[in-house]
């Protein structure tokens, strides 16, 4: 099933970082834009910003962990918009510390997993039945290459991003007969207030070495306009990827297990497969 271009976009974690520079990206692209985050004056100033770039646009604050206070946000955005057929899951948090998972904060860890992963999954139960119910949409979510490999800290950002690769799995396997296509994409480190803190950065931030917003708006815009379609249930990277190298790739034929997030077998001869 071929799912038209997408027309109205509605972007969680919406006021800073990754999320804002989707947000203006897409509107500079010609889609209306939906604005979501908690913090109303900072809000406000990411909505002022979209509206520069000439788009339609419209925020509401939400919290994704709160799924009423988030459904009734995405009403009212559709009331002034129109439905959605993009939803861009940017709303992310992370530790404060580098700790083996031994030696974490139960809260802490708890909320990233709030956030991050059932934060995800209340925005796909929020905006994902209309366009089902309308036959097609998109869903791209700011995933991480932390998800995919083991490491000694950020157990519950890891964890997070791990599930939220599988919950686009799902989605995908779920949705593809209805014209749902889901995106995982990876931004690489971007230059944002989330990594500027972090102490894995440090050698980073000393040398300015960062992936660039621009390379991730490229990708968001193309999957928007429903060039990536092919990509579905599979992860890109920002920095690595670019709408023309993967076109390349979906010219040539995909491996089925290509960027998907499996468990790789001992051989041909293992069950688990």
């Amino acid at each position: 099933m071929s799912t038209p271009p997408s027309r109205v976009a509605l972007v969680t974690g919406a006021t800073s970082g990754i999320g804002r520079g989707l947000a203006e990206a897409l509107g500079a692209a010609g889609f209306a834009v939906g604005l979501l985050g908690r913090d109303s004056e900072r809000l406000a100033e990411a909505l002022q910003a979209v509206r520069r770039t000439g788009a339609r646009a419209a925020a509401v604050p939400a919290d994704v962990v709160d799924l009423p206070g988030l459904q009734n946000a995405v009403a009212h955005l559709e009331s002034q918009l129109g439905p959605a057929d993009l939803l861009v899951s940017a709303a992310g948090v992370i530790e404060a510390s580098e700790v083996p998972v031994w030696e974490a904060d139960p809260a802490e860890w708890r909320r990233v997993v709030d956030v991050d992963l059932v934060g995800a999954f209340h925005a796909i139960r929020a905006v994902v039945p209309g366009m089902v119910a309308r036959g097609g949409g998109r869903v791209l979510q700011l995933d991480s290459g932390a998800g995919i490999k083991d490491s000694s800290v950020y157990s519950a950002y890891n964890a997070a991003k791990a599930g939220l690769f599988r919950l686009g799995g799902n989605l995908h396997a779920a949705g593809a007969a209805h014209g749902i296509t889901v995106l995982e994409l990876a931004p690489g480190v971007v230059k944002t207030p989330m990594t500027m803190a972090m102490p894995a950065h440090e050698q980073r931030r000393q040398r300015d070495e960062w992936t660039s917003q621009a390379e991730v708006d490229a990708l968001a815009v193309a999957f928007a306009r429903g060039e990536l379609d092919a990509f579905s249930g599979r992860m890109v990277r920002a920095g690595v990827d670019t709408p023309a190298s993967l076109a390349q790739r979906a010219a040539t034929g995909l491996d089925d297990d290509a960027r998907r997030l499996r468990l790789r077998p001992w051989g041909a001869d293992d069950p688990l497969r």
